[in-house]
């Protein structure tokens, strides 16, 4: 709008009008068009207060149609849309139209024609005009909704058209200048903060029999509960039970029940799902939730028919999760019951009287929702006995067999496969509440016989397509995985009877038989569910030997596999696997330690292993004891030696934790700590291993035996100390007797603490005074060895002198002939004769002894290494003749005159 047009005044145009105001502040106006300036796209200016105020009067004859020339005027000068800055003053003068028709019908078309303008798009001078007016245009949409109160149809239908246009916006007609369009959201971003989405919803209560209107409304509620905004406001105002109790109503078009489904599937999306199932777990939703999809199951034939139907029982499904809604009470669970299972159970019923699901993706969903409602419905315990009456074991049981050749189905090969595994693992939740019907079904059998075919190497092609088919393409371990889930689950009930008839059909030795085939055949690309079909069968296996020795196939309780188990050196790769210290493993292998250890035979194969650099199995038990100990902060000094001797097995958390008085049922803080950790399962190994007789420790293992040994001791004490605790917080006064015997308890414990202590202080320092004992040997050691290197070096030096002086030599001569003669007796014996020891003319002073030099025949005369084999007959020498004569070996008796080195 131009400068001048926006400072003009309507006064010309519209005869008694108030006079231009002397006042600077300019009134908002909005202006007649011309056809020039029309053409141009420019508002020539009109008085907003004067049409409010023109509308406000009644004391006028002819003022009706001065009031709709007048709204008229108005309607054509904002044809190209509404100022964002007008919006409030045309929305007044709208509400003053509206609030005329109950009494003049002609202002129908005018509110209309001003509703039609709110369609297009709103209009801003300035980029900040959307902040500016937020509240005023925020308040301005809210009023539409509370226009729906006015009973005419034309108008509620109109403000719908109004509201889903926010939805489509269409650019302005023409293009003004000085004003640009509001951003597409702008509209949807108001109604949101103006509450629109909630006043909407109390109209519905205002349109019971009128069905157009309400299927505006129901339009318009559509598009509003795409926000999560929107559907707050809708669940506060209780939209999910009012729309749902009236799915059922009369409707040829069946726009209310898409509509309606479309608007609770966004309030259980984007509200809370938890409050919207609250308000449809009542009688009245879930009779009508019944009759409609009952109603599309056995008369919806069209693929939208199908779709709306599926959308109506997934709704239905999540309603059924809430345990307080009347499912049986209204009949839906019955209903549910045999929809599931007419296809495979013949039923008489007139609902499923020639009725047949066809191999469409529609009917195949459905089928699977049917399947997993049922699992939903068995957790109410109420349910069980419809579930009886439905025969729904049997119909899931038909599933449970191998694919017959040449046998018509429904399904197709892949659809099939899909139903299959669903209705084993519906088995899995189903068949535990229904043990009689499993039972009279052949369950165990029937279950076996399907294992059977699972392991057999029939072709069989698996799509693997689904949820349950994962890893199970090209195999049969998605069946398998179902079938051991569904057996795991039956044992777990720890009936007699069933486990009886599972071992008496051989399920111990076809669990192993599976089981060996599994390890032998090791597939990388499933190895997941490798180890989950082994998991099963090895918990299916320990739930039938349980309490049976005669049916043991596993190690533990049962003599002759433990043995066979240590013969395999079984007990080695436990402690293998232990040395790893692999946290999540210590505790469970301890606890089979624990149990091996009650055989006599383990001892000796514990003691003999050996880890890495020769690490004893005692050393590592003890190793793991200090870990635990470090990370539960026990207090230790640097030597491991006990610090507080009246609580020697405190841990840090127990420090924290301060003593509170329990009931005689709950367990204190020390009896805790004797699951929490591993301490108890090491003491317990090396108490039956006996403490006495460990190999290969050192004196910080004897150490830290030392606190091992005496666990028990001190752990009762802790308990003992616990108790006196506990009776001081609640001040309770012993008897004199009881206060003697618990001051003589603890103190015997902590006199324990002290007798360890003062025994690791004897063992250290004995280590200390053997250290220093070994040191010195070393250094002892150290010392001949340089002494020893000390004569050596000196007698090279006198070995060296005699061979290069002559002096030196003859020295060493006589004072080695003056050796020899001292040597000698000094009476000679009767009739002895005496030989000449030393040699004539002998220059030398070491001792003399025959000397063999070998000469090597040289290889041109023996031919070399290859003068055995047929390639040196080829290889003649070149001279020719025979080979030549060796050179005799020369024995040398004489003295050798070198110098040895």
């Amino acid at each position: 709008m131009s400068t001048a047009a926006a400072v003009a005044t309507a006064e010309a145009q519209e005869p008694g009008c108030r006079k231009k105001s002397s006042s600077p502040r300019q009134i908002p106006v909005v202006g007649v068009v011309t056809e020039d300036e029309e053409a141009q796209g420019v508002f020539k200016p009109m008085d907003l207060n004067h049409v409010i105020k023109l509308l406000e009067e009644t004391d006028k004859d002819d003022l009706e149609e001065k009031q709709l020339k007048c709204v008229k005027k108005l309607v054509q000068c904002y044809q190209n849309g509404l100022s964002l800055r007008d919006l409030a003053q045309i929305f007044k003068i709208l509400n003053l139209c509206a609030g005329k028709i109950e009494k003049q019908p002609r202002f129908v078309e005018s509110a209309c024609d001003i509703l039609k303008l709110c369609g297009l798009p709103f209009l801003k001078k300035k980029v900040s005009d959307e902040i500016t007016y937020a509240e005023d245009t925020a308040n301005s949409v809210a009023l539409l909704g509370d226009l729906m109160k006015i009973p005419s149809s034309q108008l509620r239908i109109q403000i719908c058209k109004c509201i889903v246009d926010f939805y489509h916006a269409e650019p302005p007609k023409k293009h003004i200048p000085g004003y640009q369009q509001a951003s597409s959201s702008y509209k949807i971003q108001m109604a949101e903060a103006g509450g629109l989405a909630k006043t909407m919803v109390q109209a519905m209560t205002l349109l019971e029999n009128q069905l157009i209107e309400k299927l505006w409304v129901l339009k318009v509620l559509q598009h509003l509960s795409t926000s999560e905004v929107n559907c707050t406001l809708m669940m506060k105002a209780q939209a999910a039970s009012g729309i749902c109790a009236h799915l059922n109503d009369p409707d040829p078009s069946g726009q209310l029940l898409f509509r309606s489904s479309e608007i609770l599937w966004n309030l259980l999306e984007k509200s809370s799902k938890e409050e919207i199932i609250q308000q449809l777990s009542n009688f009245e939703c879930l009779l009508a939730l019944k009759e409609v999809f009952k109603n599309l199951f056995m008369r919806g034939f069209s693929h939208y028919d199908r779709q709306l139907r599926n959308d109506i029982l997934v709704i239905t499904t999540i309603i059924a999760q809430n345990p307080g809604a009347p499912m049986i009470e209204c009949g839906f669970t019955k209903d549910l019951i045999l929809f599931a299972t007419f296809n495979e159970v013949k039923s008489q019923n007139p609902l499923v009287k020639g009725l047949k699901l066809s191999n469409s993706y529609e009917d195949f969903e459905l089928k699977k929702l049917l399947f997993n409602i049922i699992v939903i419905l068995c957790k109410d315990l109420p349910t069980i006995q419809l579930l009886i009456e439905g025969k729904v074991v049997l119909a899931l049981f038909t599933y449970v067999k191998k694919p017959e050749k040449h046998k018509i189905i429904e399904w197709s090969a892949a659809q099939h496969e899909e139903l299959q595994l669903h209705a084993i693992a519906t088995l899995s939740s189903v068949a535990p509440l229904l043990i009689e019907e499993y039972m009279l079904c052949q369950g165990n059998a029937r279950v076996l016989a399907f294992l059977d075919w699972c392991e057999s190497e029939d072709p069989f092609f698996s799509h693997g397509n689904s949820f349950h088919g994962t890893g199970g393409r090209g195999n049969k371990f998605a069946q398998m995985r179902y079938s051991l889930r569904l057996l795991r689950a039956m044992v777990y009930l720890e009936d007699e009877t069933i486990n009886t008839d599972l071992c008496e059909k051989g399920a111990i030795q076809q669990m192993i038989g599976i089981f060996k085939n599994i390890i032998s055949k090791p597939n990388e690309k499933e190895e997941a569910i490798a180890l989950e079909i082994q998991s099963d069968i090895l918990l299916i296996l320990s739930g039938l030997c349980e309490h049976h020795i005669q049916r043991k196939c596993c190690i533990l309780g049962c003599y002759p596999s433990e043995d066979y188990f240590l013969e395999k050196e079984g007990i080695f790769l436990l402690l293998d696997l232990l040395a790893l210290n692999q946290k999540k493993f210590c505790n469970l292998i301890l606890g089979i330690m624990v149990e091996f250890c009650d055989n006599p035979k383990t001892a000796a194969h514990v003691n003999a292993w050996r880890g890495k650099k020769d690490q004893t199995a005692a050393s590592l038990l003890i190793k793991l004891w200090r870990k635990e100990e470090k990370e539960l902060g026990v207090k230790r000094d640097k030597n491991g030696k006990i610090i507080d001797t009246k609580r020697p097995l405190f841990t840090s958390f127990q420090e924290e934790q301060k003593i509170m008085p329990l009931p005689a049922n709950c367990p204190s803080i020390a009896v805790m700590d004797v699951a929490e950790n591993i301490r108890a399962k090491i003491y317990a190994v090396l108490d039956k291993l006996d403490f006495e007789n460990l190999p290969g420790l050192s004196t910080e293992d004897f150490v830290t035996l030392c606190i091992i040994h005496r666990y028990l001791d001190f752990k009762i004490g802790e308990i003992w100390n616990e108790i006196y605790e506990e009776i001081k917080l609640e001040k309770l006064r012993p008897v004199s007797t009881d206060t003697k015997i618990l001051e003589a308890i603890t103190t015997a414990s902590e006199n324990i603490g002290k007798m360890v202590a003062s025994l690791q202080s004897e063992m250290i320092e004995s280590q200390a005074r053997q250290d220093v004992q070994n040191e010195q040997k070393v250094y002892a050691k150290i010392q001949a060895t340089r002494k020893q290197r000390e004569l050596a070096n000196k007698s090279w030096e006198n070995f060296v002198a005699r061979t290069s002086n002559a002096k030196t030599l003859k020295k060493a001569k006589r004072l080695q002939e003056k050796a020899i003669e001292s040597s000698r007796c000094s009476k000679r014996p009767q009739n002895a004769i005496l030989h000449q020891t030393d040699i004539k003319g002998l220059n030398t002073t070491v001792p003399s002894g025959p000397v063999v030099t070998v000469e090597s025949t040289p290889a041109r005369l023996v031919g070399g290494p290859l003068a055995d084999t047929d390639i040196a007959l080829k290889k003649l020498p070149i001279r020719g003749g025979a080979l030549q004569k060796v050179k005799a070996v020369k024995t040398v008796d004489e003295p050798n005159k070198s110098i040895p080195t």
